[in-house]
């Protein structure tokens, strides 16, 4: 442990210098070569470097968990949506279309393996992230040494073993004691459940860039003027109360499914309940602020994540955004969104709606896309 007057994590930095220096030099000294990601690089470092591999990485670990938050170690830990990408690279063979020193594009792995070439790039740009894949090229993908270790078969058996045989085991049970219901349908028929998953969604609010109390800095609400907003799927209000703490002219209808906003009105301070108020609205159901009341010029505010494209932040906020990314896929079949399938989907919904701006503050995953309706 750090004396008293030495902080653990310079401790941490000075060991994990001197293990590396001393691991550099006995490989150098055998000609063997230094680790890399590399697709031909060795899978296994020489044994009797093996003491000074446990230490660099018992050091690099703690320093990097010291480091993070609590919740994102809980969600690195327990995190379902690293098994897809691995289970998707496996399962349709992916790693198999890779030409050995090669790359492959993935419009051509889409149409080798039957699947959406939207899919094949969060799929595998999730897999980046977590350096089994890389990108050397915008849209393509090729080897590194741990996608190449995917190749021998029976590595490839065990990865399809787990997730083929193992894991969807897991989901028969609950669907055969519930008659196939959705979950929503079963925790919207359970109050207890219901109110545990509606306040569970609040975690989100402790993971970097998420934080609700962002949403009053990423735009000039002030500039709106005296406005009546809908917050559609606003889950307890926070964000609606964030906004009304901080700005006057803001009041707001909070939408969301009945098992999320029940009670919620509790949560509103008392000096805020007027601008703040609640509605039930499931997803699904037609919107109740259809097209024909909306004026020219009226506006639309998206607060969601553009996803980035690679290399463009820190590697440690990729990994998360790109797993959220896989867990709404897994939980939902939802999805995040890059810039151009946001124009795509506005587009889709009606030609009058034009993106007219997006902020994407810095150290923040959550930006806010403005939309004009044109009329």
């Amino acid at each position: 442990m750090a004396s008293n007057n030495t902080s653990r994590i310079v401790e941490l930095a000075a060991q994990i210098s001197s293990s590396v220096n001393e691991l550099q030099e006995r490989l150098a000294a055998q000609g063997a070569p230094s680790p890399s990601f590399d697709e031909g690089s060795p899978q296994t470092l020489p044994a009797n470097v093996s003491h000074l591999q446990d230490a660099v990485l018992d050091a690099t670990a703690e320093l990097n968990e010291l480091l993070m938050e609590p919740l994102q170690l809980i969600f690195r830990f327990g995190a379902i949506s690293n098994l897809v990408s691995i289970d998707a690279i496996c399962r349709y063979r992916i790693v198999d279309m890779i030409p050995p020193g090669g790359q492959i594009s993935f419009e051509d792995i889409a149409e080798k393996s039957g699947l959406d070439k939207g899919l094949v790039r969060r799929l595998l740009r999730h897999a980046m992230s977590l350096r089994i894949l890389r990108e050397p090229e915008p849209d393509t993908v090729a080897h590194t040494k741990i996608s190449k270790f995917l190749t021998i078969p029976y590595i490839n058996a065990w990865v399809n073993f787990e997730t083929k045989d193992t894991w969807p085991a897991t989901t028969r049970g609950f669907s055969l004691a519930n008659d196939g219901k959705s979950v929503f349908d079963v925790l919207g028929a359970d109050p207890p459940r219901a109110m545990r998953f509606a306040s569970s969604m609040q975690a989100i609010d402790h993971v970097p860039g998420y934080a609700i109390g962002n949403v009053s800095k990423l735009y000039d609400w002030a500039s709106l003027g005296n406005v009546y907003m809908v917050n559609v799927g606003g889950l307890r209000g926070q964000a609606a109360i964030e906004l009304a703490k901080n700005f006057e002219n803001i009041k707001v209808l909070v939408q969301d499914a009945a098992m999320i906003i029940q009670g919620a009105e509790s949560d509103v301070p008392d000096r805020l309940k007027e601008r703040v108020q609640f509605m039930k609205h499931e997803l699904f159901e037609p919107q109740t602020a259809h097209i024909p009341v909306l004026r020219p010029g009226a506006k639309i505010l998206i607060q969601d994540v553009c996803m980035p494209e690679p290399d463009t932040i820190p590697l440690w906020r990729e990994r998360m955004q790109r797993s959220v990314d896989m867990s709404l896929k897994c939980f939902f079949n939802g999805r995040e969104r890059y810039l151009d399938e946001w124009k795509a989907l506005l587009e889709a919904a009606d030609e009058r709606f034009i993106l007219h701006q997006v902020f994407e503050p810095k150290d923040n995953l959550l930006g806010i896309l403005e939309i004009h309706w044109r009329g």
